[in-house]
C-alpha cells in the first residue's frame, strides 16, 4: 500500500456566498417599517497551509475533492447570514501549487506559509442595503456569488540542505541512518528505498537536513525507473553528495563510470549545475572495496572532487564527512543574500482604466469582460424585473453602453457578459428598458404616496388657521 505521495490533484470548491434578503419591517402600528432585509454571509475560502508535522501529501491521494462551507442567507430585522467556515487544509513544507497547464501558482516553504487556493464568494446584499433616497424599498435583493472552483497539482519537493544521489544499493539509505537519527529501510536488493528519507545532522554548531534520493539509474530523466519521481527532491538542496559503491558486484560497473552517468542525469533535468559536489566512496570495510578506492581517489580528485572515504557498516569516516558538510553548508547559508521584509506594492489604476472591456466577435456579439460587470450579473435575480433594472443603472453608470455605442454596437444588437463557457446575452437596447419602469419609479415603495387621512386632517387644520389668521390680519382696522 501506498505510504507516501509527493504529487496528487486536488479539486478545491470554495464556499457560494449567502444570497441576500429581501424583507419590510413589520410591527404593530407601523405599516410602513421599511426595508430591513439582511446581508448574506461570504463563503468560506480554501487555504492550504505549510504544517512541518505534515509529510506526504497521501491524504488528499485518497480524498482528492474538498469544499468549504457556503455562507448562510440573511434574513428579515437586519440580521445578516453566518460566513462560511475556511477549509484550512495542512501540507508539508516544500509543497508547489500548480495550475492544470503546469504554472505555478505559490512555492510554499516555511512553517505557517499560506495560499488560497479557491476564494469564498461574496454575500449578495440585502434590501435594507439597497435603500436610497431614491430607491427608498427595493423588492429585490442581490444573490449571493458562487465559490471558486478549479483544480491544482500539487507537488511536493523536499527542503533538505544535503542530498545523497547514488545508484540503488549505494549505500544511501545506511549513511543517513548512521549520520541521523533516521531509520529508514534497508536491504541488499535494488530499489529498497521507495520514498525520499530525511534525516537531521548535528556536527559542532551546525544543524542541518540530509536527504537520500532513490531510483537514479540510467536514463531516470526521461523517467526509466523511480529517478524522474524523485529528482524534483534534489531541486532545493544546498549540497550534492555523490555516494559510490566501491564493492559492486556488477562486472560493467565502477565507482567513476556510476558518476558519471549520474552526473549525466542531473544535467539532463537540469538547474543543478551550481550546487557543490562532494564524494563518498563508501565500503571500504570490505577489502576490495579499499583497494579499488585507493585506485579511483586519484582521479577524481584531479576533476577537483572532495572525497571521503567511508564504512557506513563499519562507520568510519563518518564525522569527517559530517564536519566537511557542515562546513561547505555554512559557507552556502553565508552566501545566500538576507531576508528582506515583503514590500508592500501599491499599484493604482489608470485614470481611464474603465475596469471592462468591449469587443466584436465574429459572429457580431458584443462581448463584455470586467470583474464587476460579470460580478453584477452573477448575483442578478433575472427572474425579479426590479431587479434586472437595477443591473441595467448599474451598468449604465459603469459606462458600458456608452462603451457599447463607441464600439459600433446598435439597437438589437447581441450583447455577452462574461466568458464564453457562462455568459449572460441579450438584444441591447440604447435606453436598456428593463420592465422595472412599468412598477414607476425604480424600486418605490407606492404605499408612501398613498393619502393619509391623519395627515391630510392636520395639514387642512393648518391651513384653515393660516386662512383665518390672514382674515383678520386684513379685518384689523388699527
Amino acid at each position: 500500500m501506498t505510504t507516501f505521495v509527493d504529487r496528487v490533484e486536488l479539486h478545491v470548491a470554495a464556499g457560494n456566498g449567502g444570497h441576500g434578503c429581501a424583507s419590510v419591517h413589520r410591527e404593530k402600528f407601523k405599516p410602513l417599517g421599511g426595508p430591513d432585509g439582511g446581508n448574506g454571509g461570504r463563503g468560506g475560502d480554501v487555504i492550504l497551509v505549510v504544517d512541518q508535522s505534515v509529510t506526504t501529501l497521501l491524504d488528499y491521494h485518497h480524498s482528492p475533492h474538498r469544499k468549504a462551507t457556503n455562507g448562510q442567507p440573511g434574513a428579515g430585522d437586519n440580521r445578516s447570514g453566518k460566513d462560511g467556515q475556511d477549509l484550512v487544509l495542512p501540507v508539508p513544507d516544500g509543497t508547489v501549487v500548480l495550475d492544470k497547464h503546469g504554472n505555478v501558482l505559490a512555492d510554499l516553504v516555511g512553517q505557517g506559509t499560506t495560499f488560497i487556493a479557491g476564494q469564498g464568494g461574496r454575500g449578495g446584499l440585502g434590501n435594507a442595503a439597497l435603500a436610497s433616497a431614491r430607491r427608498k424599498a427595493p423588492g429585490f435583493a442581490l444573490l449571493g456569488e458562487p465559490g471558486e472552483a478549479r483544480d491544482v497539482v500539487m507537488e511536493l519537493k523536499t527542503v533538505a540542505d544535503v542530498a545523497l544521489v547514488g545508484y540503488p544499493s549505494a549505500g544511501k539509505s545506511s549513511l543517513i541512518s548512521v549520520l541521523s537519527a533516521a531509520k529508514p529501510k534497508i536491504a541488499d536488493y535494488p530499489f529498497t528505498t521507495l520514498v525520499p528519507n530525511l534525516g537531521v545532522v548535528t556536527a559542532g554548531s551546525t544543524v542541518y537536513t540530509i536527504a537520500d534520493v532513490p531510483g537514479l539509474i540510467p536514463g531516470a530523466s526521461q523517467g526509466k525507473g523511480l529517478g524522474l519521481e524523485f529528482l524534483r527532491h534534489v531541486e532545493r538542496c544546498s549540497v550534492l553528495v555523490h555516494v559510490l559503491d566501491t564493492a559492486t558486484l556488477e562486472s560493467d560497473r565502477d565507482p567513476v563510470s556510476d558518476l558519471d552517468v549520474i552526473e549525466a542525469e542531473l544535467r539532463q533535468y537540469g538547474g543543478l549545475d551550481d550546487r557543490p559536489r562532494l564524494v563518498v566512496l563508501n565500503k571500504i570495510d570490505i577489502p576490495d572495496g579499499q583497494d579499488l578506492a585507493d585506485m579511483i581517489r586519484p582521479e577524481l580528485e584531479e576533476r577537483g572532487y572532495q572525497v571521503f572515504e567511508i564504512s557506513a557498516i563499519a562507520r568510519t569516516g563518518l564525522k569527517e564527512l559530517s564536519f566537511a558538510l557542515a562546513g561547505v553548508i555554512a559557507e552556502a547559508r553565508a552566501a545566500k543574500p538576507a531576508e528582506e521584509a515583503t514590500r508592500i506594492v501599491i499599484r493604482p489604476k489608470a485614470v481611464d482604466d474603465t475596469g471592462f472591456t468591449v469587443t466584436q466577435e465574429e459572429d457580431g456579439i458584443f462581448r463584455v469582460r470586467g470583474e464587476k460587470p460579470e460580478r453584477w450579473v452573477r448575483q442578478t435575480d433575472f427572474n425579479n424585473d426590479e431587479a434586472v433594472g437595477y443591473l441595467a443603472d448599474r451598468l449604465n453608470r459603469l459606462g458600458v453602453e456608452s462603451e457599447l455605442m463607441k464600439a459600433g454596437a446598435r439597437s438589437g444588437d447581441g450583447v455577452a457578459i462574461g466568458p464564453e463557457e457562462n455568459a449572460v446575452v441579450f438584444d441591447w437596447e440604447p435606453t436598456m428598458m428593463a420592465g422595472a419602469e412599468m412598477l414607476g419609479r425604480r424600486g418605490e415603495d407606492h404605499r408612501l404616496e398613498a393619502p393619509r387621512p391623519a395627515a391630510q386632517r392636520r395639514r387642512d387644520r393648518d391651513a384653515e388657521r393660516d386662512e383665518s389668521q390672514r382674515e383678520y390680519d386684513e379685518f384689523d382696522p388699527f
